[in-house]
Protein backbone atom coordinates (compact mmCIF):
# COMPACT_ATOMS: atom_id res chain seq x y z
CA UNK A 1 0.00 0.00 0.00
CA UNK A 2 1.40 3.37 -1.04
CA UNK A 3 0.75 6.31 1.27
CA UNK A 4 2.28 9.78 1.50
CA UNK A 5 4.03 10.83 4.67
CA UNK A 6 1.82 12.36 7.37
CA UNK A 7 0.89 15.95 6.59
CA UNK A 8 1.54 15.53 2.86
CA UNK A 9 -0.79 15.45 -0.13
CA UNK A 10 -0.58 12.61 -2.65
CA UNK A 11 0.37 13.79 -6.16
CA UNK A 12 -0.28 11.83 -9.35
CA UNK A 13 0.68 12.39 -12.97
CA UNK A 14 0.88 10.31 -16.13
CA UNK A 15 2.39 10.83 -19.59
CA UNK A 16 2.08 8.91 -22.83
CA UNK A 17 5.03 8.88 -25.25
CA UNK A 18 4.52 7.52 -28.77
CA UNK A 19 7.14 6.75 -31.40
CA UNK A 20 7.28 9.34 -34.20
CA UNK A 21 5.22 11.74 -32.12
CA UNK A 22 7.44 12.22 -29.05
CA UNK A 23 10.63 10.46 -30.19
CA UNK A 24 12.21 8.82 -33.22
CA UNK A 25 14.08 5.56 -32.98
CA UNK A 26 16.60 6.56 -35.63
CA UNK A 27 18.36 8.77 -33.09
CA UNK A 28 16.74 7.95 -29.73
CA UNK A 29 18.26 4.83 -28.21
CA UNK A 30 16.07 2.59 -26.00
CA UNK A 31 17.81 3.87 -22.85
CA UNK A 32 17.15 7.46 -23.96
CA UNK A 33 13.46 6.65 -24.38
CA UNK A 34 13.29 5.10 -20.93
CA UNK A 35 15.04 8.08 -19.34
CA UNK A 36 12.88 10.68 -21.08
CA UNK A 37 9.65 8.81 -20.33
CA UNK A 38 10.31 9.13 -16.62
CA UNK A 39 11.79 12.63 -16.89
CA UNK A 40 8.60 14.17 -18.27
CA UNK A 41 6.66 12.80 -15.31
CA UNK A 42 9.27 13.94 -12.80
CA UNK A 43 8.93 17.42 -14.25
CA UNK A 44 5.20 17.41 -13.49
CA UNK A 45 5.82 16.50 -9.86
CA UNK A 46 8.57 19.14 -9.67
CA UNK A 47 6.15 21.80 -10.92
CA UNK A 48 3.91 21.09 -7.93
CA UNK A 49 6.82 21.48 -5.52
CA UNK A 50 6.65 17.77 -4.75
CA UNK A 51 8.89 14.80 -4.14
CA UNK A 52 8.50 11.87 -6.57
CA UNK A 53 8.07 8.49 -4.87
CA UNK A 54 6.60 5.62 -6.93
CA UNK A 55 6.30 4.86 -10.66
CA UNK A 56 4.39 2.36 -12.77
CA UNK A 57 5.90 1.74 -16.20
CA UNK A 58 3.99 0.38 -19.21
CA UNK A 59 5.73 -0.42 -22.49
CA UNK A 60 4.37 -1.70 -25.81
CA UNK A 61 6.73 -2.43 -28.70
CA UNK A 62 6.73 -4.43 -31.96
CA UNK A 63 7.38 -8.17 -31.92
CA UNK A 64 10.77 -7.75 -33.62
CA UNK A 65 12.08 -5.73 -30.64
CA UNK A 66 14.98 -7.56 -29.02
CA UNK A 67 15.34 -8.45 -25.35
CA UNK A 68 18.49 -6.30 -25.24
CA UNK A 69 16.52 -3.25 -26.44
CA UNK A 70 13.85 -3.77 -23.79
CA UNK A 71 16.47 -4.22 -21.09
CA UNK A 72 18.19 -1.00 -22.23
CA UNK A 73 14.87 0.86 -22.02
CA UNK A 74 14.40 -0.20 -18.40
CA UNK A 75 18.03 0.63 -17.63
CA UNK A 76 17.30 4.19 -18.74
CA UNK A 77 14.21 4.35 -16.52
CA UNK A 78 16.04 2.93 -13.50
CA UNK A 79 19.06 5.21 -13.96
CA UNK A 80 16.93 8.35 -13.63
CA UNK A 81 14.72 6.82 -10.95
CA UNK A 82 17.80 6.14 -8.83
CA UNK A 83 18.86 9.80 -9.09
CA UNK A 84 15.60 10.92 -7.52
CA UNK A 85 14.80 8.10 -5.12
CA UNK A 86 11.87 6.77 -7.15
CA UNK A 87 10.77 3.15 -6.70
CA UNK A 88 9.40 1.30 -9.74
CA UNK A 89 6.44 -0.51 -8.17
CA UNK A 90 4.66 -2.02 -11.17
CA UNK A 91 3.58 -1.65 -14.76
CA UNK A 92 2.84 -3.74 -17.83
CA UNK A 93 4.29 -4.83 -21.16
CA UNK A 94 2.58 -5.62 -24.44
CA UNK A 95 3.22 -6.13 -28.13
CA UNK A 96 2.49 -3.25 -30.50
CA UNK A 97 1.40 -3.49 -34.14
CA UNK A 98 3.54 -0.45 -34.98
CA UNK A 99 6.18 1.47 -33.07
CA UNK A 100 6.91 1.93 -29.41
CA UNK A 101 4.40 3.32 -26.91
CA UNK A 102 5.35 4.17 -23.33
CA UNK A 103 3.11 5.21 -20.47
CA UNK A 104 4.42 6.05 -17.00
CA UNK A 105 2.30 6.95 -14.01
CA UNK A 106 4.22 8.68 -11.24
CA UNK A 107 3.07 9.29 -7.69
CA UNK A 108 4.65 11.79 -5.34
CA UNK A 109 3.88 13.92 -2.32
CA UNK A 110 4.02 17.53 -1.19
CA UNK A 111 3.22 19.42 1.99
CA UNK A 112 1.61 22.28 0.09
CA UNK A 113 1.33 21.59 -3.64
CA UNK A 114 1.91 24.50 -5.98
CA UNK A 115 -0.86 24.96 -8.54
CA UNK A 116 -1.22 26.72 -11.89
CA UNK A 117 -4.51 28.30 -10.80
CA UNK A 118 -3.25 30.66 -8.09
CA UNK A 119 -1.29 33.38 -9.90
CA UNK A 120 -2.27 36.93 -8.86
CA UNK A 121 -2.32 40.23 -10.71
CA UNK A 122 0.87 42.07 -9.80
CA UNK A 123 3.00 38.93 -9.48
CA UNK A 124 6.20 38.69 -11.47
CA UNK A 125 6.86 35.74 -13.79
CA UNK A 126 10.16 33.87 -13.82
CA UNK A 127 11.71 30.78 -15.40
CA UNK A 128 14.50 28.45 -14.38
CA UNK A 129 17.43 27.87 -16.69
CA UNK A 130 17.63 28.77 -20.41
CA UNK A 131 14.89 28.01 -22.94
CA UNK A 132 15.00 26.59 -26.44
CA UNK A 133 17.77 24.04 -25.83
CA UNK A 134 15.60 20.99 -26.53
CA UNK A 135 14.35 22.44 -29.83
CA UNK A 136 17.95 23.26 -30.78
CA UNK A 137 18.99 19.72 -29.92
CA UNK A 138 16.17 18.32 -32.04
CA UNK A 139 17.30 20.49 -34.95
CA UNK A 140 20.81 19.06 -34.65
CA UNK A 141 19.45 15.50 -34.56
CA UNK A 142 17.18 16.13 -37.55
CA UNK A 143 19.47 18.22 -39.74
CA UNK A 144 22.97 17.20 -38.65
CA UNK A 145 25.61 18.94 -36.56
CA UNK A 146 26.76 22.40 -37.73
CA UNK A 147 30.53 22.20 -38.11
CA UNK A 148 31.01 25.73 -36.77
CA UNK A 149 29.84 24.75 -33.26
CA UNK A 150 32.00 22.84 -30.80
CA UNK A 151 31.15 19.19 -30.24
CA UNK A 152 30.64 19.61 -26.49
CA UNK A 153 28.07 22.37 -27.04
CA UNK A 154 26.21 20.24 -29.56
CA UNK A 155 26.23 17.28 -27.16
CA UNK A 156 24.73 19.50 -24.47
CA UNK A 157 21.88 20.49 -26.78
CA UNK A 158 21.12 17.00 -28.07
CA UNK A 159 21.30 15.75 -24.50
CA UNK A 160 18.70 18.35 -23.50
CA UNK A 161 16.33 16.78 -26.02
CA UNK A 162 17.14 13.09 -25.56
CA UNK A 163 17.74 13.04 -21.81
CA UNK A 164 16.23 16.15 -20.20
CA UNK A 165 17.08 16.93 -16.58
CA UNK A 166 13.83 17.67 -14.72
CA UNK A 167 14.10 20.37 -12.06
CA UNK A 168 13.06 18.16 -9.16
CA UNK A 169 15.39 19.67 -6.57
CA UNK A 170 14.55 23.18 -7.72
CA UNK A 171 10.82 22.49 -7.69
CA UNK A 172 10.95 21.13 -4.17
CA UNK A 173 12.89 24.17 -2.96
CA UNK A 174 10.54 26.59 -4.71
CA UNK A 175 7.56 24.68 -3.34
CA UNK A 176 8.77 25.32 0.19
CA UNK A 177 9.81 28.93 -0.43
CA UNK A 178 7.73 31.89 0.62
CA UNK A 179 6.32 34.14 -2.07
CA UNK A 180 5.76 31.59 -4.85
CA UNK A 181 2.10 31.79 -5.87
CA UNK A 182 1.85 29.46 -8.90
CA UNK A 183 4.07 27.10 -10.88
CA UNK A 184 4.06 24.98 -14.03
CA UNK A 185 6.66 23.02 -15.98
CA UNK A 186 7.55 24.00 -19.55
CA UNK A 187 6.74 20.88 -21.52
CA UNK A 188 4.63 22.31 -24.35
CA UNK A 189 6.48 25.61 -24.73
CA UNK A 190 6.48 28.89 -22.83
CA UNK A 191 3.58 30.38 -24.81
CA UNK A 192 1.30 27.39 -24.32
CA UNK A 193 2.19 26.64 -20.71
CA UNK A 194 1.87 30.25 -19.52
CA UNK A 195 -1.49 30.30 -21.28
CA UNK A 196 -2.51 27.38 -19.05
CA UNK A 197 -1.58 29.45 -16.00
CA UNK A 198 -3.43 32.49 -17.31
CA UNK A 199 -6.59 30.54 -18.03
CA UNK A 200 -6.58 28.57 -14.77
CA UNK A 201 -5.88 31.70 -12.70
CA UNK A 202 -8.24 34.02 -14.57
CA UNK A 203 -5.46 36.51 -15.34
CA UNK A 204 -3.27 37.73 -18.18
CA UNK A 205 0.50 37.37 -18.55
CA UNK A 206 2.88 39.87 -20.15
CA UNK A 207 6.32 38.57 -21.21
CA UNK A 208 9.28 40.70 -22.29
CA UNK A 209 10.91 38.84 -25.19
CA UNK A 210 14.29 40.47 -24.56
CA UNK A 211 14.45 38.98 -21.07
CA UNK A 212 13.88 35.34 -22.08
CA UNK A 213 17.13 33.42 -21.39
CA UNK A 214 18.59 31.74 -24.50
CA UNK A 215 22.09 30.25 -24.68
CA UNK A 216 24.62 31.30 -27.29
CA UNK A 217 24.81 27.69 -28.53
CA UNK A 218 21.06 27.68 -29.15
CA UNK A 219 21.33 30.94 -31.09
CA UNK A 220 24.20 29.61 -33.19
CA UNK A 221 22.35 26.42 -34.10
CA UNK A 222 19.29 28.45 -35.05
CA UNK A 223 21.40 30.62 -37.34
CA UNK A 224 23.02 27.55 -38.89
CA UNK A 225 19.69 25.91 -39.77
CA UNK A 226 17.82 29.11 -40.66
CA UNK A 227 15.56 29.08 -37.60
CA UNK A 228 14.63 31.63 -34.93
CA UNK A 229 16.13 30.89 -31.52
CA UNK A 230 13.55 33.04 -29.76
CA UNK A 231 10.75 31.09 -31.45
CA UNK A 232 12.32 27.92 -30.07
CA UNK A 233 12.37 29.50 -26.62
CA UNK A 234 8.72 30.51 -26.72
CA UNK A 235 7.22 27.61 -28.64
CA UNK A 236 9.75 24.82 -29.07
CA UNK A 237 8.66 22.89 -26.00
CA UNK A 238 10.24 20.05 -24.04
CA UNK A 239 12.63 22.24 -22.08
CA UNK A 240 11.21 20.90 -18.79
CA UNK A 241 12.22 24.06 -16.98
CA UNK A 242 9.88 25.61 -14.42
CA UNK A 243 7.86 28.79 -14.85
CA UNK A 244 6.49 30.46 -11.75
CA UNK A 245 4.60 33.47 -10.53
CA UNK A 246 5.73 35.11 -7.32
CA UNK A 247 5.25 38.22 -5.24
CA UNK A 248 7.53 41.04 -6.48
CA UNK A 249 8.95 41.47 -2.98
CA UNK A 250 10.07 37.83 -2.97
CA UNK A 251 11.74 37.75 -6.39
CA UNK A 252 15.29 38.67 -5.34
CA UNK A 253 15.32 36.24 -2.43
CA UNK A 254 14.01 33.43 -4.64
CA UNK A 255 16.59 34.14 -7.32
CA UNK A 256 19.48 34.27 -4.87
CA UNK A 257 18.27 31.31 -2.81
CA UNK A 258 17.75 29.04 -5.81
CA UNK A 259 21.21 29.85 -7.18
CA UNK A 260 22.78 29.20 -3.78
CA UNK A 261 21.04 25.87 -3.14
CA UNK A 262 21.01 24.36 -6.63
CA UNK A 263 23.22 26.48 -8.90
CA UNK A 264 20.21 27.07 -11.15
CA UNK A 265 19.40 30.50 -12.51
CA UNK A 266 15.99 32.12 -12.08
CA UNK A 267 15.24 34.83 -14.65
CA UNK A 268 12.44 37.36 -14.33
CA UNK A 269 10.71 37.61 -17.72
CA UNK A 270 7.39 39.33 -17.14
CA UNK A 271 4.41 39.95 -14.93
CA UNK A 272 0.85 38.85 -14.24
CA UNK A 273 -1.66 41.45 -15.39
CA UNK A 274 -5.41 41.93 -15.49
CA UNK A 275 -7.10 40.43 -18.51
CA UNK A 276 -6.54 37.08 -20.15
CA UNK A 277 -4.08 35.24 -22.37
CA UNK A 278 -0.35 35.74 -22.86
CA UNK A 279 1.15 38.80 -24.55
CA UNK A 280 4.77 38.92 -25.73
CA UNK A 281 6.26 42.38 -26.14
CA UNK A 282 9.53 43.57 -27.68
CA UNK A 283 12.07 45.95 -26.15
CA UNK A 284 9.95 48.91 -27.22
CA UNK A 285 6.84 47.55 -25.51
CA UNK A 286 5.14 46.59 -28.78
CA UNK A 287 3.13 43.38 -28.81
CA UNK A 288 4.76 40.73 -30.99
CA UNK A 289 3.22 37.60 -32.44
CA UNK A 290 4.90 34.36 -31.40
CA UNK A 291 4.47 30.81 -32.58
CA UNK A 292 2.27 28.69 -30.32
CA UNK A 293 3.74 25.85 -28.34
CA UNK A 294 2.81 22.21 -28.74
CA UNK A 295 -0.86 21.30 -29.13
CA UNK A 296 -2.06 17.74 -29.60
CA UNK A 297 -4.16 16.71 -32.59
CA UNK A 298 -2.31 18.96 -35.02
CA UNK A 299 -0.87 17.55 -38.23
CA UNK A 300 2.80 18.31 -37.54
CA UNK A 301 4.89 15.96 -35.47
CA UNK A 302 6.76 16.84 -32.35
CA UNK A 303 9.89 14.67 -32.53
Amino acid sequence: MLEPDPGHFLLATTDLLIEDVHFRRRYAEPADIGWKSLAVNLSDIASMGGSPRWALVALACPSETTAAEIEAFYEGVHALAAEHGVAIVGGDTSSSPRGWTVNITLLGEARRPRLRSTARVGDVVAVTGPLGRSAAGLAVLEHGAPTVIAADLLADLTGAHLRPSPRVREGRWLGDAEGVTAMIDLSDGLATDLAHVAEASGVGVRVDLARIPVTEATRRVATAVGADALAWATGGGEDYELALACAPTAADALREGLARTSGTTLTLIGEVVAGDGVRFVDAGGRETATRPGWQHFRTERRA
